[in-house]
């Protein structure tokens, strides 16, 4: 039996090798491309993979530019200076990369819908992709997402909140759960996820937008956000499903908010009830 996930590697326009990696199962319902948030990587994502994967879909994630074992080829290639680096080409070349690798799933998947979920700094990846490319997509789910215009996305501390608290972890702000904030601690790979810090000032600026009216108007999106998630939160989800509403004209988009969630909504101490909302609405949306 393969151990799973299966890693994988493609060469972008710029040379950069990506790593990603799979978790496939026969005959899915559908494919499940994880985009993963600024400052983490892929492979936090596999027990949620593993429960998707038993809910019937095969699971699709790569470590961005920058991130994870694509930002450790990097740095050996002196491609980047240090992990966050996006390296050639900048934000544009991540969301081509992004965009992409979901045409490798299709040609690997003919015929099996295909649904982008963003987290975070992906589901910003994902907003911009689906602007200009929402055909290639079945479902979208944008998870700890915001609407990405000034006075909308939190900027500065996002752990101000809880900064004070004994003991603090300094991350206390991604999850209720203490070992998901000791596990980002502890992971070499992970790091604090500043914008301006991390990606630098150009880089950073091209994340802002909103949506765009050439969004196909039935894609369905499902966005799901913690209440207390200091990134976006309920104020800035219900201004992006009115964006979405009024600019795209889109007609099928839910917000769930989850009472006293933080930012990692998959990874909260109630995240198997979030995934199965998750699971529900695809299924719904595929049948």
């Amino acid at each position: 039996m393969t151990e799973l996930p299966i890693q994988r590697s493609f060469k972008d326009d710029q040379g950069v090798e990506i790593m990603f990696y799979e978790w496939p199962v026969a005959e899915p319902k559908a494919i499940i491309q994880i985009a993963h948030g600024l400052g983490e990587h892929a492979r936090r994502y596999d027990l949620m993979a593993a429960t998707l994967n038993r809910a019937g879909f095969s699971v699709y994630a790569d470590d961005h530019r920058g991130h994870g074992q694509t930002g450790l080829k990097q740095l050996a290639n002196k491609q980047i200076k240090r992990l966050g680096n996006l390296g050639p080409g900048g934000m544009a070349a991540t969301y081509k990369q992004v965009a992409d690798f979901s045409n490798l799933i299709k040609k690997e998947n003919p015929n099996r819908p295909l649904v982008l979920l963003g987290h975070s700094w992906g589901s910003f990846i994902a907003q911009k992709i689906i602007n200009t490319n929402s055909d290639a997509y079945d479902a979208v789910v944008l998870s700890g997402s915001a609407l990405t215009m000034p006075g909308y996305l939190a900027t500065g501390d996002f752990n101000k909140v809880w900064k004070k608290l004994p003991g603090s972890t300094g991350y206390e702000w991604l999850s209720r759960d203490v070992e998901i904030q000791n596990k980002f601690v502890a992971d070499p790979l992970t790091f604090l996820a500043l914008a301006m810090q991390v990606l630098g000032v150009k880089n950073s600026l091209q994340l802002f937008g909103s949506p765009s009216k050439d969004i196909r108007p039935d894609l369905p999106i499902l966005i799901q956000v913690g209440e207390a998630d200091p990134i976006g939160g309920e104020r800035s989800n219900k201004a992006l499903v009115e964006a979405y509403r009024k600019k795209a004209g889109i007609e099928d988009i839910e917000l769930f908010v989850y009472h006293d969630c933080r930012h990692e909504i998959y990874n909260e101490l109630n995240k198997d009830a979030i995934i199965e909302d998750l699971i529900s609405w695809i299924n719904q949306r595929i049948s």
